[in-house]
């Protein structure tokens, strides 16, 4: 089985005046969010083989501190993950089809949207994934990503 880790960035700060959005830090609380996220990984042995994020600063000290917990792995910045629908996530995850446990790390409503419609063929108005949350959907090989086409094996929240 082929493995989708879905990761949503730690609790941000808020926008300071005059500050992008793609500018905004992890909160304390956040740092602390994502190193348990990591620990969670690396104890479920749940180490991906690749990982795209978007280029949100929240996302990559998201990924930074996992990484402090799961080790080095393949990584690239993903501008398409920020504020990306379910359909650019799925596009972008068959792209990877090759890659055996691949994880995306990025925002809501995309993230939850994409595991809501790949588990249960729906996304609507399903808001289930909260700063830190990890679901880890198993995927038949071989078989492109489409609603319904996954099983949701774990989910995790600080």
């Amino acid at each position: 089985m082929r493995e989708l880790i879905l990761l949503r960035h730690a609790h941000a700060e808020p926008a300071a005046n005059g500050q992008a959005d793609l500018d905004r830090p992890l909160s304390a609380e956040g740092l602390a969010e994502a190193e348990a996220a990591g620990r969670w990984l690396a104890q479920n042995k749940l180490v991906p083989d690749c990982v795209l994020c978007s280029p949100s600063r929240r996302t990559r000290e998201t990924l930074e501190a996992v990484l402090g917990a799961i080790g080095y792995v393949e990584q690239r910045i993903e501008p398409s993950v920020y504020e990306a629908t379910p359909g650019t996530l799925i596009a972008l995850a068959d792209t990877h089809a090759d890659v055996e446990r691949l994880m995306l790390v990025g925002h809501n409503p995309g993230l939850e949207r994409l595991a809501a419609l790949l588990h249960s063929g729906q996304s609507g108005d399903y808001r289930g994934m909260p700063p830190a949350g990890i679901a880890v959907l198993s995927l038949v090989p071989g078989v492109a990503l489409e609603p319904g086409s996954a099983q949701l094996s774990a989910f995790w929240w600080p």
